[in-house]
C-alpha cells in the first residue's frame, strides 16, 4: 500500500525502470540508424531508401521489383534480342515488354534501381587492356550477355586525351559502348544495355551510366534517372546519344 492507503506504491519504481529501459533502447537505435537517416535526408532521398529496390514504369503504372527480378528481366530481354531462348517464369510480361520496347513510340528510361552502397573497395591500377580489373570484369560480363560490341574509351597503356578533364576514362574505369548511327532502333538497343547495367550495378560495382541525355548514379539512394547536362558543343557524342558510357567505382579513399 502507498502512504495514502492506495495500491500501487510499489509499482511506480518498476514503471520508472521500464520507462528508462525503453528510452535507452530508442536512443541506441537512433545512434545506429541516425547518421544514415540524416545523410539520406541531406541528400534529398527522404525515406525512399526504404522503398523498393527497383521499379519499372509501365502504361499501367509503376511495378516494383527486387534486384534479382530486375537482373533476370533485363538479362532475359537482352538474350531474347539475340534470338536466345530464355526462362521468364515468374516475371511480369508487362515489365518484359516495356524493357524490350521502351515507352510507346519513344525509347527511353523505364527501369530504375536504388544505388548500391560502396563497400570499401580497394583502389586498382590499369591492367594490360588499359582497364582496371573491375572495369575489365564489367566488360567481360557485358560481352557474355550482349556478345561482341563496338567498344571504345580505353586502350592498352591507357588513354590521356579525348575526354573531359576529370574523366574516369583516364583512370581506366570507363567503357563506351557505341550504338551508331543515332536511330530509334539503336536507341532502344542502347536502353536495353543501360537498364541491364543499372540492374547489375551492385554486382559489377557500376558507378555511373550515361545515355541519351540521361544519367544514373550509384551514389543516389533513389536510383532515378536524371537529366544529363552535356558540355558545349552539345553534339551527339557529348550528349551520349550514340553511345552508352559506363564506369566503375574507384575504390580506396577517393
Amino acid at each position: 500500500m502507498s502512504p495514502d492507503g492506495t495500491p500501487g506504491g510499489r509499482r511506480r519504481p518498476l514503471r520508472l525502470v521500464l520507462s528508462l529501459l525503453l528510452l535507452g533502447s530508442l536512443a541506441g537505435a537512433l545512434v545506429l540508424v541516425g547518421p544514415n537517416l540524416l545523410s539520406g535526408l541531406r541528400a534529398g532521398d527522404d525515406w525512399t531508401r526504404w522503398g523498393p529496390e527497383c521499379t519499372v514504369e509501365t502504361a499501367d503504372g509503376e511495378v516494383e521489383l527486387t534486384r534479382e527480378e530486375a537482373k533476370r528481366a533485363t538479362t532475359a530481354v537482352a538474350l531474347a534480342a539475340r534470338g536466345q531462348a530464355v526462362d521468364t517464369a515468374g516475371l511480369d510480361e508487362t515489365v518484359l515488354q516495356r524493357l524490350a520496347d521502351g515507352p510507346p513510340e519513344d525509347a527511353g528510361a523505364s527501369l530504375a534501381c536504388r544505388g548500391p552502397a560502396d563497400g570499401g573497395l580497394p583502389e586498382q591500377q590499369l591492367t594490360g587492356t588499359g582497364l582496371t580489373p573491375r572495369a575489365e570484369r564489367l566488360r567481360a560480363a557485358m560481352t557474355e550477355v550482349f556478345g561482341e560490341q563496338s567498344l571504345g574509351g580505353f586502350a592498352p597503356g591507357g588513354v590521356d586525351r579525348g575526354h573531359g578533364e576529370e574523366s574516369t576514362h583516364y583512370d581506366g574505369r570507363a567503357v563506351d559502348v557505341f550504338f551508331r548511327p543515332v536511330t530509334e532502333e539503336n536507341r532502344r538497343a542502347g536502353w536495353v544495355l543501360a537498364h541491364w547495367l543499372v540492374a547489375h550495378a551492385e554486382d559489377l560495382d557500376v558507378q555511373y551510366v550515361i545515355f541519351d541525355d540521361r544519367f544514373w548514379s550509384a551514389h543516389s539512394a533513389r536510383g532515378r534517372w536524371q537529366d544529363y547536362d552535356a558540355p558545349e558543343p552539345a553534339n551527339e557524342i557529348l550528349r551520349h546519344l550514340d553511345h552508352v558510357h559506363v564506369d566503375v567505382l574507384r575504390g580506396g579513399a577517393g
